[in-house]
Order: structure tokens, then C-alpha cells, then sequence
């Protein structure tokens, strides 16, 4: 195992070093590398620490959480208001609606197999997103109409979302009923998240106010309360969305004690360095490559068709707004990155049996491979002139 973490963290190091110098996000050659040393190429990384990947990719995912909830204000989204809220499902309907339709006449399928396809690629990254929005309010970049708070709140809830939609559809295709109470619950549990961390977080500040600790173990204390908080979510049929209550644990601490908001910040900020690597590696190592020759150029044709509806969906969240055309434009871009729930279903309709399986893991591989490098690199190079 220990060598297979070496390989992770120098390769990941490496391959990102080379990215930025060719003026590539770092992610890309993270995730290169991570298809090269896997399992289906040169099968360096031993399987104790596959075994563990998904456990890793859910702590970076909890850690760039808490850097956002860390970082964004209430008032910031009171201010967008209804685009906020849109932006939480919207583009992802739009996306599966195009998928519904497009996927049969691209890749033969039933609408059924389109729908549990569109709703693995619907989902946006936050491990893509959310970083990145975080330096665009570190450089007040767009923060006067609040848009980089938007983007992250609603990349963040657009995941919980998506991941519900997967599950009703999966559930269609093995014969269950899906009844409307299943789509019911997903404002409900994403509210309670919200509050429940948000308390958290209120309660935690003032705990850290009467005891004093140094900043690194308050910021360990807050992240392993965070994995109680996914084991609660996984273990008990409780409508609740955790990563939903670990950004807004963030959330209630800075409206508490901002100072102490900005000091956990850049512990976190320290710890994503690391995290980001194996994130993003072992995203690479999920990837299955053989699973590219289910399909072809026209799983490629699909993908930037789908995307056209999902900057719909954007757009049609973003009118009757006060955002100019080029910041609208901005939002469409960020909104183009995945990565991360595509990695973790991606493989789930094989698992499942379904004769869809293979079809879906292919298209999600392609969609990790085009989506994630080139929405980072369009954040990267527009958020300047765009915002």
C-alpha cells in the first residue's frame, strides 16, 4: 500500500507540474497519470488502495466542501436569490432531457438507458468547480452580482440532485416502482442538510470560542465530525444530504465568527494541495479504458450535444437578471466540468446488470476525459475577461 501511495502523490505531483507548464489545468495530467499507473494500464497502484479510492475521493470531496461553505456568505446568496436556486436542477434537467432524446438516434438506445445515462453525466464537478470559484472570490472576481456564490452553491446541491434522478431510473430499469414521494424528499433532505449543518457550525464556533485549541485540531475535530456525518447519510434511512451539511458546517461558522472562518480556510486551503492529487488520480485509475470501444465518435458527438442543452438550462436560469451577456457566458462555461460523480456511477449500471451497463460507463469515461480538462481550462482562461 505505502508504495502505491508513492506513486499516487509523485506521478499526480508530476503530471500536474507538466500540465501548468504547457498551460493545461494540473488536473488533466492528474487524471492522465492515474489511467496510466492504474489497473487497466500499467497496474502499479495495488488494489488495497483501489479498494479504498472511493473513501479518498469523498474526503477531498468533504475538504473543498468545507473550503467553500468556509468562504461564502449568506447574505451573497440572498442577494441572487432565484438564479441560486435554479441553478441547483435546472441545467441538470436540461441535460437529461437532451440525453432522452439525442442518445436513442446517437447510440440506439431506449429512453430509459438514455435517462439513467444522462443522469450519470448530468451531474457537474464541485472538485473542478468549487476550487476554483474559491480564488475568484479570493480575487473578488464577479462577486458584485455574487456570481462565482452562485456557481459553487449550485454545483454543489446540482450533485444530490443528479444522484437521485440516477437512482429513480436505475430503479425504473430493474422493474421497482418509483413513486413521487422519492423526488419529494430531494428539497427536503437538502434543507435539513442545510440546517443541520449550519447549527453545527454555529454551535462549533462557539465551543471553539470557550475552549481554546490550536486551529489544526479544530479543523481535524470539524473534519471527523464531517465523516459522521456521511456515515449517518449512508447508514440511516434519514432524508438528509451530508455534503450539503458539511459546506454549510462552513456556513455557520463564518456568519459566527468570521476571523475563525478565515484561519480554518487556510488549513484547508493546505490540506486540498495533498487531497486534490489523490483525488484526481484515483479518478484516473477509475477510468476504465477498455470500456472505450462500446462506442465511438458519436458517444463524443452526443456529449458536446448534451452540453448545448445543459448552457441552456444556464442560460435560461440567468434571465431577467443583471448579469451582462459575457458574464452569462461565464456561467455557461463553468457549468461544463465533470468528474466526480461520474467516476463513482459511472460503473454502477454494469454492477447492476443492466444491458445499458456498458454503454453508460463508456460514455461517463469519455465525459470525465473531455468535460473536466476542457471546463477548467475555460474557467482558467476566460474569468479575467469574462468577469
Amino acid at each position: 500500500m505505502l508504495i502505491s501511495i508513492a506513486f499516487i502523490i509523485l506521478s499526480g505531483l508530476l503530471s500536474g507540474w507538466l500540465s501548468k507548464k504547457i498551460r493545461l489545468p494540473s488536473l488533466f495530467g492528474m487524471i492522465i497519470s492515474g489511467i496510466v499507473i492504474g489497473p487497466h494500464i500499467l497496474n502499479v497502484i495495488d488494489t488495497s488502495v483501489l479498494d479504498i479510492a472511493p473513501d479518498l475521493r469523498k474526503i477531498a470531496l468533504v475538504i473543498i466542501l468545507l473550503r467553500a461553505g468556509l468562504k461564502l456568505d449568506l447574505n451573497d446568496l440572498k442577494k441572487v436569490g432565484r438564479p441560486a436556486v435554479l441553478m441547483c436542477f435546472l441545467p441538470a434537467c436540461f441535460e437529461v432531457g437532451g440525453m432522452v432524446l439525442l442518445a436513442p438516434i446517437f447510440l440506439g438506445v431506449s429512453h430509459i438507458d438514455a435517462a439513467i445515462m444522462g443522469a450519470v453525466v448530468g451531474a457537474v464537478s464541485p472538485a473542478v468547480i468549487v476550487p476554483r470559484m474559491i480564488k475568484l472570490i479570493d480575487e473578488k472576481r464577479g462577486t458584485e452580482h455574487c456570481i462565482p456564490q452562485m456557481i459553487l452553491a449550485g454545483a454543489s446541491v446540482d450533485d444530490v440532485f443528479v444522484i437521485v434522478l440516477f437512482t429513480a431510473f436505475t430503479g425504473i430499469a430493474q422493474g421497482k416502482s418509483v413513486s413521487f414521494s422519492s423526488f419529494a424528499e430531494i428539497p427536503f433532505s437538502i434543507f435539513i442538510g442545510a440546517v443541520i449543518g449550519f447549527l453545527l457550525g454555529i454551535l462549533l464556533s462557539f465551543y471553539f470560542e470557550k475552549t481554546h485549541i490550536r486551529d489544526t485540531i479544530k479543523s481535524a475535530t470539524i473534519l471527523s465530525l464531517t465523516f459522521i456525518l456521511l456515515y449517518i447519510e449512508d447508514h440511516f434511512p434519514i432524508p438528509f444530504a451530508a455534503l450539503i451539511a458539511v459546506m454549510f458546517i462552513g456556513v455557520g461558522i463564518k456568519k459566527i465568527k468570521a476571523p475563525l472562518a478565515v484561519k480554518l480556510a487556510s488549513k484547508y486551503d493546505k490540506m486540498w494541495s495533498i487531497a486534490e492529487v489523490f483525488l484526481f488520480v484515483s479518478i484516473g485509475a477509475a477510468v476504465a479504458v477498455d470500456s472505450l470501444k462500446e462506442v465511438g465518435v458519436n458517444a463524443v458527438l452526443l456529449l458536446f450535444a448534451v452540453l448545448v442543452f445543459r448552457m441552456g438550462g444556464v442560460l435560461f436560469c440567468l434571465l431577467r437578471t443583471k448579469l451582462k451577456l459575457k458574464e452569462k457566458f461565464f456561467c455557461m462555461i463553468a457549468y461544463i466540468p465533470k468528474a466526480t460523480v461520474q467516476a463513482a456511477i459511472g460503473g454502477l449500471p454494469l454492477a447492476m446488470g443492466l444491458s445499458c451497463g456498458n454503454i453508460v460507463l463508456a460514455v461517463s469515461v469519455i465525459a470525465i476525459l473531455l468535460t473536466a480538462p476542457l471546463g477548467a481550462f475555460g474557467i482558467d482562461m476566460t474569468y479575467k475577461k469574462l468577469l
